[in-house]
């Protein structure tokens, strides 16, 4: 198993205040979660946790956002920060902090309601920030594609440096085969991850990446030879 661990940082532009922002606010819901028994957890979850059978008829729209912060153990959690820390802070110094977090809100409303299109009947609640890193993970591809994603190789203890186009190509290519493979599941989940909702992010950052590589800071985007610094 393999895991990213930096990637080359942009030299310059707004400084990333709402990703740290928001990686402690999701560590800090888990913290709230931990604290919960069972039976209070689950209700806590199904009432923040957004259901596409509720918010599809327009029921706790508030939940499209809440559900974002919400995750169900330490691995969803910890994996979900750490793409977060890899690319979040690339595309916030390129287009700004504020509307780097309507980007992330809107694009994990987006994940929400996409995976709900495909299972609208659900009615198990969706939790995680995934949905809204899978579309910084989007816009990250169009907007620096040939920079350097460091990864670490967990069983051999080892890392190197391979291309974002290739990391990202690889990532999205198996949840959109695992999302198909969920099709007709029982759970109508596959298991308990929502592969759809990354699909839905991950298109709408496409969307947004190619709209930011045209308007905002061209040359913070285009010159990684003189814009990209080192590994943080």
């Amino acid at each position: 198993m393999f895991f990213p661990i930096g990637d080359d940082a942009v030299r310059g532009g707004h400084k990333a205040i709402f990703s740290y922002i928001i990686l402690v606010l999701n560590v800090l819901v888990f913290a709230f979660e931990t604290t919960l028994d069972d039976q209070t957890l689950a209700h806590f979850t199904y009432i923040y946790g957004a259901i596409p059978d509720h918010f599809l008829h327009g029921e706790h729209l508030i939940s499209l956002i809440t559900g974002l912060f919400l995750h169900g153990g330490w691995g969803h959690l910890l994996g979900n920060m750490l793409f977060l820390w890899v690319f979040a802070d690339n595309i916030e110094a390129t287009i700004g902090s504020f509307k780097f977090l309507l980007f992330y809100l809107l694009g994990g409303i987006a994940s929400t309601i996409f995976h709900g299109l495909i299972f609208p009947d659900s009615d198990l609640p969706l939790i995680g920030a995934s949905g809204a890193i899978s579309a910084v993970l989007g816009a990250y591809l169009i907007m620096f594609p040939h920079s350097r994603i460091k990864v670490l190789v967990l069983i051999l203890f080892t890392s190197f440096n391979i291309p974002a186009l290739l990391f990202l190509g690889i990532w999205i290519i198996t949840q959109f085969l695992d999302g198909y493979g969920s099709l007709g599941a029982v759970s109508a989940e596959g298991a308990g991850i929502a592969y759809w909702a990354h699909v839905g992010g991950f298109l709408f950052g496409l969307v947004v990446g190619y709209y930011a590589r045209q308007v905002y800071h061209p040359k913070l985007i285009t010159d990684e030879d003189s814009m990209i610094d080192e590994y943080v």
